[in-house]
C-alpha cells in the first residue's frame, strides 16, 4: 500500500486512532462518507489481544476496508503473538503506537514513553515485520518531555527507516508524559509542522504522514503539497461530514477549496438505520451507534435538534430506529446543488 503510494504519487488520507471513539461504528459510519480514507481502530493493547475477548476487540465490519489495527505494548513476543492472532480478521496494516501519552499507558512502558527508546523500538519493528502479512507502521511524536525534537525525530526515524517500518506517521507536538493530561497534551505543545514537512523533504522516499491540529480539509491540502499523508482526528470525529470530501481531495482536489460535496443523506441515513437495527438484535444499544453520528451536520438549520435528539431520545433503554429518522427529519437539507459553501 505504502511503497506503492510513494511509486504513484498517491496521496493518503486517515482518520486518527482515537481511543473512545473510533470503534467499529465510529468507523462504519466514516466508511459511508468516504471511499479512500484509511480507518484506524483505537489502540488494543496486546495483553487484551492474547487474555481478552478477542471477537470483542477486533471483528469489524467488511465495509470498513480499508482499515489498520494499532496496537499497543512493549513486549516484541507479546507484540508478534498479537499480530499472528490479528491476522486471521484481515486488517490492512498494523500500526505500533509510540504517541499516546496516558498514565495508564506509561504504567506498561509504552506508548510515547517508547520515544526515549529509539533502538527499542526499532527491534519491535523488526519482530513485528516478520510475523505480519500485511504492513508495519510506527504512530510517534516528535519528542517527549525535555528532548529537542529536531534531534531526537531524525535519529529515530532512521532506527524506524532500518527497521523496516512500511510508514512512519507523526503527530507533529511533543508529549509531555508528567504534568500533562492526555487531553492538554493534544493541545497544549506547540505545533511544529516546518520540523515534520523538513523531515519530509529529507526523507524523500520513505512515506511519512502527518497529524496534530489539522482542523479541515483545506489545512489537509496544504499538508499534502508536502507530506505522504495527512492525517486527522478530533476534526473528523466532531465534524464527520468533512469527511465527504475526501475522496473529491484524492482526486480533484475540488473538497479542499472551501466548500463541501453535497451528501445523499437519506441513503446515509437508511443505511444506518439498517446498520443499528443488525446491532440492537445482536444485544447492542441504539446509543453506541449514534453517538458517532452527532457531529453530521454542523453548518446545517437544524443541526442543534439533530443533536438533541440523538443525545437524549437515543440513549433511553429501548430506543429503537426510529430515532434516527426524527433526527435527520429535524435538519434542513439542501437538495440539487452539486457543491454547498462551508
Amino acid at each position: 500500500m505504502y511503497a506503492e503510494a510513494l511509486k504513484d504519487g498517491r496521496k493518503i488520507f486517515a482518520v486518527a486512532p482515537m481511543i473512545d471513539w473510533t470503534d467499529r461504528h465510529c468507523r462504519f459510519l466514516h466508511r459511508q462518507m468516504s471511499k479512500q480514507a484509511l480507518l484506524y481502530t483505537e489502540m488494543v493493547v496486546a495483553d487484551a489481544i492474547i487474555h481478552g475477548p478477542r471477537e470483542r476487540l477486533l471483528s469489524y465490519s467488511p465495509e470498513e476496508h480499508p482499515v489498520a489495527l494499532q496496537l499497543g505494548g512493549s513486549d516484541a513476543g507479546k507484540m508478534t503473538e498479537a499480530i499472528r492472532i490479528a491476522s486471521d480478521y484481515g486488517y490492512d496494516e498494523i500500526n505500533l503506537n509510540v504517541g499516546c501519552p496516558s498514565d495508564r499507558v506509561q504504567s506498561g512502558t509504552f506508548g510515547a514513553c517508547l520515544m526515549r527508546d529509539g533502538a527499542h523500538v526499532a527491534s519491535l519493528v523488526e519482530a513485528m515485520k516478520k510475523v505480519s502479512p500485511v504492513p508495519v507502521t510506527v504512530k510517534c511524536r516528535i519528542g517527549v518531555d525535555d528532548q529537542e525534537p529536531s534531534e531526537v525525530l531524525p535519529e529515530f526515524l532512521s532506527r524506524m527507516i532500518s527497521a523496516g517500518a512500511d510508514a512512519i506517521w507523526i503527530h507533529a507536538r511533543k508529549a509531555w508524559l508528567q504534568g500533562l493530561s492526555p487531553k492538554e497534551n493534544r493541545e497544549i505543545p506547540p505545533l511544529d509542522y516546518a520540523l515534520v514537512h523538513r523531515t519530509k523533504r529529507e526523507n524523500p522516499n520513505v512515506f511519512i504522514g502527518i497529524n496534530g491540529g489539522i482542523g479541515d480539509l483545506t489545512q489537509a491540502r496544504e499538508h499534502l503539497a508536502v507530506m505522504d499523508g495527512v492525517m486527522l482526528g478530533r476534526a473528523a470525529y466532531q465534524n464527520a461530514g468533512l469527511l465527504a470530501g475526501v475522496d473529491d481531495l484524492l482526486g480533484s482536489g475540488a473538497a479542499a477549496e472551501g466548500c463541501r460535496p453535497e451528501v445523499d443523506w437519506w441513503a446515509l441515513r437508511d443505511t444506518m438505520m439498517d446498520y443499528a437495527t443488525g446491532l440492537i438484535a445482536s444485544g447492542g444499544r441504539l446509543h453506541h451507534v449514534t453517538r458517532h453520528m452527532v457531529g453530521l451536520f454542523q453548518g446545517y438549520a437544524g443541526a442543534r435538534r439533530f443533536r438533541q435528539i440523538l443525545s437524549t431520545d437515543a440513549t433511553r433503554p429501548g430506543a429503537g430506529v426510529d430515532v434516527i429518522a426524527a433526527a435527520f427529519a429535524a435538519v434542513d437539507i439542501p437538495s440539487g446543488v452539486k457543491w454547498l459553501a462551508s
